[in-house]
């Protein structure tokens, strides 16, 4: 199942190019409005989820990286070890492959995570976040719902 990773593959070139135009077209938190609930806010976020750890002094960006790395091996070492029937959880799998690897190659780079979608009710607003985040909440939730109703059929189609 390791023919998945093109998958990841465009997960990070689609990441890595929308991180580009919002550094590139928008000024560091400065709302870009497109829709009433929806604008494009450039953050740099030092932290994980939510700005988790985002003040810790510096060592979080080492720590962060370590842990995507070490996630990055398992997810391929899980992708080759499944069966071909095993449709949806490979695509699960390089989602969050993809996304882990486009964090991480920010965090290589420039020390943070680039985001810029910012999802807001009134004065309400989501952390900002960006399509590598999107990747892994998809995968992660894809898991999740396969592990608890099982594998679905690839073909519904039934031969008459």
């Amino acid at each position: 199942m390791l023919r998945w990773l093109w998958l990841s593959v465009f997960v990070v070139f689609l990441d890595q190019g929308t991180k580009y135009l919002a550094e590139s077209q928008v000024q560091l938190y400065h709302p870009v409005p497109v829709l009433p609930f929806f604008s494009f806010t450039l953050a740099h976020n030092t932290g994980a989820a939510f700005s988790f750890l985002a003040d810790a002094g510096g060592w979080q960006r080492w720590f962060f990286l370590s842990i995507a790395l070490i996630i990055s091996f398992g997810l391929i070492l899980w992708l080759h070890r499944l069966q071909a029937d095993d449709f949806w959880e490979a695509f699960a799998l390089a989602l969050i492959l993809g996304g882990a690897l486009g964090n991480m190659i920010d965090r290589i780079f420039y020390g943070y995570v680039i985001d810029f979608i910012d999802i807001y009710y009134q004065s309400w607003h989501w952390p900002a976040f960006n399509i590598a985040d999107s990747a892994i909440t998809i995968g992660a939730t894809l898991l999740i719902l396969l592990s608890v109703f099982g594998q679905p059929p690839i073909n519904s189609k039934t031969n008459t």
